[in-house]
């Protein structure tokens, strides 16, 4: 498995600059928003994946749908690679410029355009981000589920198909997206879904573009299905004596069916890095962050269900946080906790997994991935939204110590292995990007790969639309 930067990423020495009459358009129409600048073009040139590559040759911020089909279908015309941008926290390498080109940064297309509250939709801009968009919809008794823990734009999170902490109970942006606008890599304008419920009307083009990472085109609008703010919510935590106890409390919660919003697992290096950067006083152990959601009634059933499970697993002290502040101070906790965690290791570099298997193998894979990351001797810590299968262990390495890299990659290549064989996927919310492209042959297979290219080829002939990701091109 591939697990080392594609050779197709070209050094900025070796690189052709932009012609000149595409720069002069950009130019004449953008004016101080086509941006060449180093620094500007460097905070473009990296997000939060552990691989150095030379920045992009311009920078251009879009601000409708107009201007990103310009921008599109003038470097369609010089065949000239486009990477599109949001709000730069990728995981995987998907926002660098490995064949140089233009970043087109969305994040100032940031209306949300139509709330139809009698539906449950809303239609935004691509650049607008969840918590902007929870922030307008909460005044009608409305929130957007999806939380990747990032501010992440709507666009973005599409692109790369986000869940996060609620996709125990609501799902994906794959089940929350109704349509899209999508600019192609030809620059023309198209319309994806509507605004109804479902619909068996020819190709589910909507699904092929999320997920897509960027390489079929750009998503300059969403329509998204939205929820009523539930009644009551009740948040709790519960410390485990070890790692395991708290899995199989989160397998045994999900087996009996208990409708939980949230279950979020961190380590005890996990708790470690939130206790130091947000000053919390939490157990360094173990720990299990839900939520519930639903009437009083029910919220109270559930708890009650799921303190039960805990108690024959060994959990202790569980504790309720009722009120919104004292929810918010928890979850903001665990939204830190990447951020929290790098910090234990003061100029370290993250290589960072993801898998997702099937609920009853989740014990297995966790309890295995961590026998082989101590006995490394490795830096880590592991987060995790176990609810549905999926968790995340951060390798903290030196990016001055080669072996550290080396390490990391190859106990990430075993996790992953191990995940496959156990009918899992090597990535269960971001994406393939440069990282994972080995790991989706070993998935998917040949021939699925083979096929995924025929479309990218057929939609992008000239491969311009974010190169190089997914599958080395």
């Amino acid at each position: 498995m591939n697990t080392v930067l594609p050779k197709q990423s070209t050094p900025m020495s070796e690189r052709c600059p932009l012609p000149e009459a595409l720069l002069l358009a950009l130019q004449q129409r953008f004016g101080e928003r086509c941006n060449m600048s180093m620094a500007m073009r460097e905070q473009h040139g990296r997000d939060e994946s552990p691989f150095d590559v030379a920045p992009p040759d311009a920078v251009v911020f879009a601000e409708s749908a107009d201007e990103v089909a310009f921008v599109v279908g003038l470097a369609n015309q010089h065949h000239i690679a486009v990477i599109p941008y949001g709000a730069g926290s990728s995981l995987e390498g998907h926002l660098l410029a490995v064949q140089g080109g233009i970043s087109l940064d969305v994040s100032r297309m940031n209306r949300i355009l139509t709330v139809h509250a009698e539906d449950l939709t809303v239609t935004v801009q691509a650049g607008v981000s969840r918590n902007q968009l929870n922030a307008e919809l909460r005044h009608a008794g409305l929130f957007f589920p999806i939380d990747p823990g990032a501010d992440a734009t709507l666009g973005g999170m599409a692109a790369t198909r986000a869940s996060g902490t609620n996709a125990v109970r609501y799902g994906t942006m794959r089940e929350n997206v109704l349509g899209l606008g999508v600019v192609t890599a030809g620059g023309e304008q198209i319309r994806t879904g509507t605004r109804a419920r479902k619909s068996s009307a020819g190709y589910d083009l909507t699904r092929l573009f999320v997920g897509s990472e960027g390489t079929l085109g750009v998503i300059t609008e969403l329509t998204l299905r939205i929820y009523p703010l539930p009644e009551a919510v009740s948040a709790a935590v519960c410390f485990f004596p070890g790692i395991d106890a708290a899995v199989q409390t989160a397998i045994q919660v999900i087996q009996l069916g208990v409708p939980i919003a949230r279950c979020e697992l961190l380590d005890v290096h996990a708790i470690r890095a939130v206790n130091t950067h947000d000053k919390l006083g939490l157990r360094e152990l173990p720990m299990l962050l839900m939520e519930f959601h639903g009437s009083p009634a029910g919220v109270a059933e559930q708890a009650q269900a799921v303190q039960e499970i805990a108690c024959d697993l060994g959990g202790e002290d569980f504790e309720w946080a009722t009120t919104p502040e004292a929810r918010s101070k928890l979850w903001a906790a665990r939204h830190h906790a990447y951020l929290s965690g790098l910090q234990t290791k003061p100029g370290c570099r993250s290589v960072t997994t993801d898998v997702c298997v099937p609920i009853s193998r989740l014990a297995e894979i966790i309890k295995a991935s961590v026998a082989e990351v101590e006995e490394s001797g490795l830096a880590y810590f592991i987060v995790g939204h176990v609810g549905d299968g999926n968790f995340h262990i951060a390798y903290l390495i030196d990016p001055l110590i080669p072996a550290e890299r080396e390490t990391a990659e190859r106990l990430s290549q075993q996790m992953v292995a191990l995940a496959l064989r156990l009918e899992g996927t090597c990535s269960g919310e971001h994406g393939i990007g440069l990282h994972k492209q080995g790991f989706l042959i070993a998935e998917a297979g040949d021939g699925a790969v083979a096929l995924m290219r025929s479309v990218k080829a057929a939609l992008d002939p000239h491969n311009i639309m974010n190169p190089g990701k997914i599958f080395a091109s």
